[in-house]
């Protein structure tokens, strides 16, 4: 399942500091994604997206608002 597949990504991206900055610097959710499944992890940029407000451990997922965008 995807979820459980988001919530062990961000499990073990609290835990590593070098993951936490390459997903900090993600521009997008499918960035995050593919940086994701690099490490085994499954889940799509889309799921990400609709997982905005949850928190998982010390993380809470957060969809930057960045002016001008389109939705």
């Amino acid at each position: 399942m995807a979820l459980d597949q988001l919530k062990a990504f961000i499990l073990k991206m609290q835990a590593d500091d070098a993951l936490k900055q390459a997903v900090l610097s993600a521009s997008t959710a499918d960035d995050v994604a593919k940086i994701a499944g690099g490490l085994g992890f499954e889940f799509s940029g889309d799921e990400l997206l609709r997982f905005n407000g949850q928190k998982v451990g010390k993380v809470t997922v957060v969809k930057p608002d960045h002016p001008g965008e389109y939705h």
